[in-house]
């Protein structure tokens, strides 16, 4: 979906590669939910493969944190966020 100056990645907008935003909370949230779903699906297949379930907790804890930091910041982009991703508020 071309958008105004950029691209449109899953609600997130990603303008053009000079000006990308990829130090946001939003888009690094966005991205860890991509490889905690990868490494979830890989693991239902190797259930044995202990590296990654290591992997995936490292990279739930990071996920874990960036929302805390956001929910403390700002708890309406955090609402959208979790809502975007389709993250459960716990």
């Amino acid at each position: 979906m071309k958008k105004k100056g950029g691209r449109k990645i899953f609600g997130f907008m990603v303008k053009e590669e000079k000006e990308e935003n990829w130090g946001s909370v939003e888009f690094q949230v966005f991205s860890f939910t991509n490889k905690i779903r990868r490494l979830a699906s890989h693991l239902e297949l190797h259930k044995k493969d202990f590296s990654s379930e290591r992997g995936l907790r490292r990279l739930l804890g990071k996920r874990q944190r960036l929302l805390a930091y956001l929910a403390k910041k700002n708890r309406v982009r955090y609402k959208k966020l979790i809502s975007q991703l389709d993250i459960r508020e716990r």
